[in-house]
């Protein structure tokens, strides 16, 4: 014997809506068709749905929300579609009134302004004995969806192409710190050092949405972390070019090796000492001019000469890695480092 409460359950179905998830919606007393009509309507101007009813012979019923052309009666035969995409969705819809069962299909169109995208749910409106009377077509348009998608999955390539190379880097400094160290304290002092360098420039690139870094911003994050008056101790002339991601870590390397050099031995080890670092564009005869970096400073007794990684990092590595040729040279009372950087490793205004 069935209780009261399915009684009462049963018959506010027989009063309310069903709608496609099995949930019952209660008609409001003061409700009416006209009502639900007009509302439904503008929900879907709003959210952009477009919806087709079709008989079975694909003659156009009614449309809502639809382009003029798309509601014809040829409503798939728009001069956006391509008769390829015509033949598609007309045989998706007979394929619909046969067997009575949904389909869905995406569609991209070329355009004018580029590609545009749709979804299309083409579902069977079934009369009260179960015959399919018709089909809709409802359309939503995902162009701005898809091209967020294709942004994001270029953006994670291009992380993960990113990530691999600063990876490298890392190793090479890793198996380089290692080779010219002789304790582990003095590695692990060392290898800190210029992963710390590597962030710093890092955090330049990855803040202007890796494009780069500016030189200039680039050397005085180098060296003001090992300055207590960068502003006094760093002075810069010439260019500002803005380095591509790759060589932004590779000169802010290079930076990082002759700052902790002169905190050492050079002019960042005296009270009044300073270094002058300039960028210079150089054409050599070529159409694309050449960067010509340079660090020069005063120093005291001159630095051991015997190889370390600095050396190493400033003589091979970096130019190496920027495909672009580098002299260090150090005499009795002066230092001085040129970097030539060919032209596509940066851009100028």
């Amino acid at each position: 014997m069935r209780s009261k409460a399915s009684k009462e359950d049963e018959s506010e179905k027989k009063d309310g809506d069903t709608v496609p998830d099995g949930d019952v919606i209660a008609m409001h007393p003061a409700e009416n068709g006209m009502q639900v009509g007009r509302a439904l309507l503008h929900a879907l101007h709003n959210a952009g749905i477009s919806v087709l009813y079709q008989d079975r012979e694909l003659k156009t019923v009614w449309a809502r929300n639809m382009r003029a052309r798309w509601a014809a009666e040829t409503a798939d035969r728009d001069d956006l579609l391509a008769p390829a995409q015509f033949q598609r969705i007309s045989a998706v819809k007979r394929q619909v009134v046969e067997s009575g069962n949904a389909e869905q299909l995406e569609l991209s169109i070329p355009g004018s302004h580029g590609v545009r995208w749709f979804q299309l749910w083409v579902d069977a409106d079934r009369g009260d004995a179960g015959d399919v009377l018709g089909v809709v077509t409802t359309m939503v348009e995902t162009t701005e969806q898809k091209r967020r998608e294709q942004t994001l999955k270029t953006l994670l390539r291009e992380v993960s192409h990113r990530s691999k190379n600063l990876l490298a880097i890392i190793q090479s400094i890793a198996t380089q710190t290692g080779r010219y160290t002789e304790t582990l304290d003095e590695f692990l002092a060392r290898f800190r050092g210029r992963l710390q360098s590597l962030a710093s420039s890092q955090d330049l690139v990855t803040s202007s949405n890796w494009r780069g870094a500016a030189f200039q911003e680039l050397v005085s994050g180098q060296v003001g972390r090992y300055s207590s008056d960068p502003a006094r101790s760093l002075r810069l002339a010439g260019e500002n070019p803005y380095l591509n991601p790759n060589a932004a870590l590779h000169v802010g390397l290079a930076m990082h090796e002759l700052a902790v050099n002169s905190v050492a031995y050079g002019a960042l080890s005296q009270p009044d000492g300073h270094v002058e670092v300039s960028a210079k564009l150089e054409a050599d005869g070529v159409i694309s001019p050449s960067l010509l970096l340079t660090w020069t400073e005063a120093i005291g007794d001159a630095p051991p000469h015997e190889k370390r990684f600095g050396s190493v990092a400033l003589e091979r590595v970096v130019p190496l890695s920027l495909n672009g040729s580098a002299t260090l040279e150090i005499g009795a009372s002066r230092l001085q480092y040129r970097l030539t950087v060919p032209r596509g490793n940066f851009e100028t205004d």
